[in-house]
């Protein structure tokens, strides 16, 4: 186990197991320097070794009071707590946050959900899909009269979720430096899709600045701002959306001159399209690249996940490492002077608590 170097370091967080969202914020902070105990419930175990990388795991019965012992004395030594259980799971445990900020007043409390601790819903079950769609986030996503199109669970579980649990972890424990109390963190991924949002709410509703599906230049309907297909079968992107970025598109790719007038017209969009769409399939997304990459143009290969780790611009910045024999994508963002690390787990969680003393 490598030793701990990020702005983290010293930060004691014990995590209850779950998945989605909260293993994530889990990894964030582990990379960062933070030393994160998991606990696991027993026949639990490594569900996804990136994810969960740098986690020194407790088999824990939290229907036992030794187990339950066990977690209130963590705790108590704690920084942080990070649990996604359904609202009343951890009250019912006796480890909610009035027990346990009662034992250790400083301690970060954080609940990640999707539906949020209160509301009418907040006692159903849902998934990402779920919570995006009642954000207005899915109904912008996909083309213009076909069904929405889930874009994974990266705009819930991780763009809504796990960023945003972790930024208050962070200010939360910013402003324990004044107050030096602890208080708990209400992640809820419906808060942070819809906040997410907020760049759409603010922009002048208009046929360019549009949320309706498969409208709008950012939604796909743009001929500037889309995927195209080429001769290989293979796929590039263009986000051309400054006139001058523009230009240099059509310039370098050698698209016909009637494409340089009326490039915000809506009207032209579908003709131009149309146009982009059979020129570049001239060439494969290799050749493509070999004219546009690098250029002002705003082009990117669209790659897979093996092929991302292999660009060079990827392997120069080295976005992924290699750790105990596996590929793993590299701790973010980046620091100066203390650096994340990606490390491997400790062999018994209990005794890193063990090493724990209370402030």
């Amino acid at each position: 186990m490598s030793e701990s170097s990020g702005p983290l370091t010293g930060l004691k967080v014990i995590e209850f197991a779950g998945i989605g969202p909260g293993p994530h914020v889990a990894m964030l902070l582990a990379d960062l320097g933070a030393e994160v105990v998991r606990i696991d419930r027993p026949g639990g175990g490594v569900i996804n070794p990136v994810v969960e990388r740098a986690r020194h795991r407790v088999t824990v019965d939290l229907k036992s009071e030794e187990g339950l012992a066990f977690c209130r004395d963590a705790c108590a030594k704690a920084d942080v707590l990070i649990e996604g259980l359904r609202p009343g799971v951890m009250e019912r445990l006796g480890l909610g946050p009035d027990e346990l900020l009662e034992a250790n007043p400083r301690l970060v409390y954080a609940r990640m959900t999707g539906w949020g601790q209160d509301g009418p819903l907040a006692q159903a079950a849902g998934h990402d899909i779920n919570y995006i769609a009642l954000t207005g986030a899915l109904d912008a996503i996909g083309k213009a009269g076909e069904p929405a199109v889930p874009p994974q669970n990266l705009v819930g579980d991780f763009g809504g979720g796990s960023m945003y649990c972790a930024f208050g972890i962070m200010a939360a424990l910013y402003e324990r430096e004044r107050s030096g109390k602890g208080q708990v963190v209400d992640a809820a991924i419906v808060d942070g899709a819809t906040s997410l949002m907020s760049f759409f709410f603010g922009l002048p509703k208009s046929a360019v600045r549009t949320t309706e599906r498969g409208k709008g230049l950012l939604g796909g309907a743009a001929h500037f701002y889309r995927c195209f297909i080429c001769s290989d079968g293979k796929e590039i992107s263009v986000g051309a959306i400054e006139p001058q970025f523009y230009a240099e598109l059509l310039a370098r790719s050698g698209a016909p001159a009637e494409l340089a007038e009326g490039q915000m017209n809506p009207a032209n969009w579908d003709e131009y399209a149309e146009k982009l769409a059979a020129l570049f399939k001239t060439k494969t997304q290799a050749e493509w690249c070999e004219l546009l990459e690098g250029s002002d143009a705003c082009f990117a290969p669209v790659m897979t996940l093996d092929e991302a780790r292999e660009h060079p611009h990827m392997k120069a910045r080295g976005t992924y490492v290699e750790h105990d024999g596996a590929w793993h994508t590299a701790p973010a963002p980046r620091f100066s002077r203390t650096p994340g690390v990606v490390r491997s787990s400790a062999e018994n969680g209990s005794d890193i608590v063990a090493g724990w003393t209370k402030e």
